[in-house]
């Protein structure tokens, strides 16, 4: 099973994050399919099965960020569905179900979120998309090893706790088993 499709079961914004770093991968090894594989794929396994796997799923990815004219910047258009999913999904949260406790996250995060949003020129985006760019970003920055502040990591357990909360929902909302009746 490929990688993505065991996260998007599991959690939907490792799911996610995991899909933002493909799409920059693919972008900054210039959507040249072996040198991805190379790079990506190689590391991993020497299973001629999982590395033909792989291979096909990059070049299908190549082919919709092509298709989709994302080849510098955006993301593929059913990553983009799943967030419109999880902004219904928090709207919901917030208005119909009335959950208390995702209201109080929501009002824990959002100076931190407004603060994110002006910083990262995000002004146009909505809440989960500024949880899930937050979450990228700090991914990032773990993986060039940068310096993390206690205050920074205080601001991005706040909408790290949020985005949880959410993706929690999601997964019972997929599966049939969220209730507004247990709010």
């Amino acid at each position: 099973m490929i990688l993505a499709q065991q996260k998007q079961q599991e959690n939907i914004a490792e799911y996610l994050l995991y899909m933002y770093q493909i799409e920059d991968i693919i972008r900054a090894f210039r959507f040249d399919l072996e040198t991805i594989v190379q790079h990506t794929v190689l590391p991993l396994t020497q299973n001629e099965q999982e590395i033909a796997e792989y291979k096909k799923w990059y070049e299908g990815l190549i082919r919709q960020m092509k298709a989709q004219r994302i080849e510098q910047k955006g993301h593929l258009a059913d990553i983009q569905d799943v967030v419109i999913e999880l902004s219904y999904l928090h709207s919901t949260l917030l208005t119909v179900y009335n959950d208390e406790k995702y209201k109080t996250l929501n009002e824990q995060a959002v100076s931190t979120l407004e603060e994110f949003k002006v910083k990262s020129i995000l002004q146009d985006k909505n809440t989960v998309e500024i949880l899930l760019h937050a979450m990228y970003m700090k991914l990032l920055m773990r993986l060039k090893k940068q310096e993390i502040s206690a205050e920074t990591e205080e601001a991005f357990d706040t909408m790290r706790i949020q985005l949880a909360y959410l993706v929690k929902a999601y997964h019972q909302m997929k599966n049939g088993t969220l209730s507004y009746l247990q709010n």
